[in-house]
């Protein structure tokens, strides 16, 4: 068996776009995850709240009661304020909830960091192939959503690398002294700012290294998308040998792709490393 040069250069327009698509599925999944995983590494590091049986059982029945309440609300709606305009019914139910937020506005940071542990143990606690393949092909027919593969992609991967990233987040603002916190409170500054100004510059230097990890991780984990038909790299690939049955060629060019573009993002992070690291 020889190895044909041609049969790389007649795909490469086909590789080329499916890797421009890894790259934007890679891109907004992670800038999606960033944003959900800063915000859940925050609340886990800053809310403590004790991942117990008792807590968890605490969760499963505010969850069936919040379920039955609402069920209750849309029976009440259907039975006896059935004359009452659409508008009107929004309105009561947008009060009641408010209502129940004020009154119980002391526990919805325990609540935001208890749901922010599950979630975190939950994304990590599976493959992101069931992930994919519950938003893809279960949503649909539990809510009867349409979804588009690419969005699922897309999604997916904001949701699993939201989950690793908030575990970088946390550990990183574990690892700066707890001095530099309590100076930021004997000056009177308020949480935002010190985390703004003071923590989050260090904690920031810290976590470059494994956000690097991460994104090599995602853009990698990408592929697995093959499963729902998104016409990523590997897709392409594959589409590829399917026509011409040259599979070593195709696959070598496909690792290679691989290999310059996660060779690019170890370059960039580290030229940042150096940029920001402490003299």
């Amino acid at each position: 068996m020889t190895f044909e040069w041609s049969a790389i250069w007649d795909a490469l327009p086909s590789l080329l776009e499916g890797a421009t698509m890894t790259i934007q599925i890679t891109l907004l999944g992670l800038i999606g995850g960033t944003l959900i995983g800063f915000l859940s590494g925050v609340m886990t590091t800053y809310v403590k709240v004790p991942v117990t049986w008792k807590t968890s059982a605490i969760a499963v029945v505010a969850v069936i009661a919040i379920y039955v309440s609402l069920t209750l609300a849309s029976w009440i709606g259907v039975h006896f304020l059935g004359s009452v305009p659409d508008w009107a019914w929004l309105v009561l139910q947008a009060v009641i909830v408010l209502g129940l937020l004020w009154r119980f506005s002391a526990y919805i940071p325990m609540a935001l960091s208890f749901l922010a542990q599950l979630y975190i143990l939950l994304i990590r606690g599976t493959p992101i192939v069931v992930q994919v393949m519950f938003i893809y092909f279960a949503l649909p027919l539990i809510f009867g959503w349409r979804i588009d593969a690419i969005f699922a992609a897309i999604f997916t991967l904001i949701i699993n690398s939201g989950a690793y990233i908030a575990e970088i987040v946390r550990g990183a603002l574990l690892s700066v002294p707890k001095g530099l916190k309590e100076a930021g409170q004997a000056m009177g500054l308020p949480f935002y700012k010190i985390l703004a100004y003071i923590i989050g510059p260090v904690a920031l230097r810290r976590m470059i290294p494994a956000m690097g990890n991460q994104c090599i991780i995602s853009l990698k984990d990408s592929s697995l998308f093959i499963v729902i038909g998104v016409a990523e790299l590997t897709r392409q690939g594959q589409e590829i040998i399917a026509s011409n049955f040259r599979s070593v060629e195709i696959w070598g060019a496909v690792a290679v792709i691989y290999l310059i573009l996660t060779g690019i993002i170890a370059l960039i992070l580290k030229f940042v490393e150096h940029r920001t690291q402490i003299v």
